[in-house]
């Protein structure tokens, strides 16, 4: 079976490249994408029991998986942020390492110290908080 044929929806263009790449190969192909790590992230829609997946940037705090909500600096988060308040209990890839996760968005000082982890990989990010007047929110991942 295809990861085209999965039920779960890929998304757009780069995006559904890059997954499909991702998950045919184990990650061999897609963990590095532009020189930094990416993983995929499954959330789900609650009210309609569909599911997206997205490739996103990660960086590490100790067990926890780092991901960024940027959505390039757009004036409303990404939907698969918005998914999280009604169900924060995800999947994710990382390589060939498929396992179930909480998700957590940090908050205050936390906050402030895994945003320059992750600026520390994706420079750009402080580019996109200038582009919004939203918090960029910074999401921890830890296995369930």
């Amino acid at each position: 079976m295809s990861i085209l044929d999965d039920p779960i929806d890929p998304g757009p263009g780069w995006q559904r490249d890059h997954l499909v790449r991702y998950v045919e190969t184990g990650g061999q192909e897609g963990h590095i994408w532009m020189g930094v790590p990416t993983l995929l992230l499954t959330v789900h829609d609650a009210p309609t029991g569909r599911a997206t997946r997205t490739p996103l940037i990660y960086g590490r705090d100790g067990d926890r998986y780092l991901v960024v909500a940027s959505a390039g600096g757009a004036p409303e988060h990404p939907m698969w942020y918005s998914r999280l308040a009604d169900e924060p209990d995800v999947r994710v890839q990382v390589l060939d390492d498929v396992f179930n996760a909480r998700a957590e968005t940090a908050a205050g000082a936390e906050r402030e110290r895994l945003w320059q982890v992750m600026t520390g990989i994706w420079p750009a990010y402080d580019e996109y908080q200038t582009k919004t007047d939203r918090q960029i929110p910074v999401v921890t991942l830890t296995r369930a």
